[in-house]
């Protein structure tokens, strides 16, 4: 027989069994809390309390996210309104903490989640280890357990349908155990996964509130992309005016005293002619040094691919490189991309002390997915303002005091990309960025 699937049988049945705790004891415990305390408002005590209780509550439901996403690969998106960072301290920051709480729709999810979770929920997740316990149950009453049952109840013990009270009761108890094992087998991931649909279904944001955060989201990578565009224009005027513009400078009046020196003395103004030459080719030079960091010319002639490996060669780290694209995306999205996995391989060069650097780029399901990974020491993070997992934020540094993380997270977010991180201390760290788009 294959194992297999008795050890997803009995993984699902302890994970059921986890799931119905933390329903049972958590969302019950939580749900109690929260309306007392909400209850408590109108006298003002429940100001005080409500944020805190609120916090727990988000993180029991952050926590059955992560879960469901381990667990049976379901993302279940939070979309809390992130709080103001410099809120005020004492009683007037926790009364407008409450009421930033309070007008969140997804606390309000978060609290008509924890009764189903507690009712439903449990029901669903007690299943999958119910029907494993009751199935070697009824092996247990065959094999000799029911002799002290019936005679304690002196009648018979009714094990489901079957009346046990003797050897042949025993051996049909036998076989409905071997029948609840057998379906156990089959229906218990299915059991767990029921349980994080029914929890996706009561927390996963309704379309107005995901269309109201994705505007919001919008509306902010638009200004970050603004900002970065005139921080961008400043650094080329700037590079122009202090490089290529000033040798060229130079180039004239050198060109200037030649003809003032041509006649009077031409060995001199052949070394300046000289002068000219070589300030005009550090001049084109720096021109194409410029060129190269606005828009790549590999990268607009043969496509990301190519111009990754043309950067990776470049490293003085051992890179590999592995391009799996049917098409090229558009122009800004190749740039983008382009320049976030540049910053990437940067921050792992300078900061990770690593050995060995991979570069994945691939295009599944509408997205292009670019995976950065290096055997370094690890540090990495990015932060997460509304504490939901797999989600990063834009307040957080790069590898220990860096900050490319968050400059690529913005550079990302302008194409509504997503960018995530994985650097345990001591390492590996593995750098991940998707973008939605088309190729063609």
């Amino acid at each position: 027989m294959n194992a297999a699937p008795v050890r997803k049988a009995v993984a699902a049945a302890g994970r059921g069994l986890v799931l119905a705790l933390l329903a049972l004891i958590g969302s019950i415990t939580l749900f109690v809390l929260a309306v007392v305390s909400i209850a408590l408002i109108p006298i003002g005590a429940g100001v005080l309390t409500t944020p805190a209780v609120l916090d727990l509550v988000r993180a029991h439901a952050g926590r059955r996210r992560l879960l469901a996403a381990q667990w049976s690969n379901r993302r279940i998106p939070a979309g809390h309104r992130p709080l103001p960072r410099d809120a005020r301290t004492g009683v007037t920051g926790r009364v407008e903490r409450c009421s930033l709480m309070l007008r969140d729709p997804a606390t309000w999810r978060d609290l008509r989640w924890l009764p189903a979770d507690m009712t439903a929920g449990a029901v669903v997740a007690l299943l999958a280890p119910g029907l494993i316990a009751h199935g070697l149950f009824g092996l247990l009453l065959a094999a000799g357990l029911w002799i002290p049952i019936v005679a304690a109840e002196n009648g018979p013990y009714w094990y489901a349908f079957v009346p046990v009270e003797g050897w042949g009761t025993g051996a049909l108890a036998a076989l409905l155990g071997l029948a609840l094992l057998a379906l156990a087998l089959r229906v218990n991931p299915a059991l767990v996964d029921a349980h994080f649909r029914l929890t996706g279904a009561a927390l996963r944001p309704d379309r107005a509130d995901e269309l109201e955060r994705r505007i919001g989201r919008l509306t902010e990578t638009r200004h970050d992309a603004l900002d970065t565009s005139a921080a961008e224009l400043r650094r080329i005027e700037r590079d122009l005016h202090d490089g290529a513009q000033a040798r060229l400078v130079a180039v004239g009046m050198n060109l200037g005293a030649v003809e003032a020196l041509i006649e009077k003395d031409p060995a001199r103004a052949r070394e300046m002619i000289a002068m000219a030459r070589e300030s005009s080719a550090e001049a084109l030079t720096e021109l194409r040094d410029l060129v190269r960091g606005i828009h790549p010319p590999v990268l607009a002639e043969r496509g990301l691919g190519d111009a990754v490996r043309a950067l990776a060669l470049r490293l003085p780290v051992r890179t590999e490189v592995e391009v799996e694209l049917p098409g090229r995306a558009d122009a800004p999205v190749e740039s983008a991309a382009y320049f976030a996995v540049s910053e990437t391989l940067a921050n792992a060069v300078k900061h990770a002390g690593a050995d060995r650097i991979w570069v994945d780029i691939s295009y599944r399901d509408g997205s292009l997915r670019i995976a950065v990974a290096d055997d370094g020491r690890g540090g990495a993070a990015v932060g997460r303002p509304d504490g939901s997992p797999g989600r990063t934020g834009a307040g957080a540094g790069a590898r220990g005091s860096g900050t490319g993380l968050p400059g690529i997270e913005r550079r990302l977010g302008t194409f509504d990309g997503v960018l995530a991180v994985s650097s345990p201390a001591g390492g590996p760290t593995m750098v991940t960025m998707e973008i939605p788009c088309a190729l063609f």
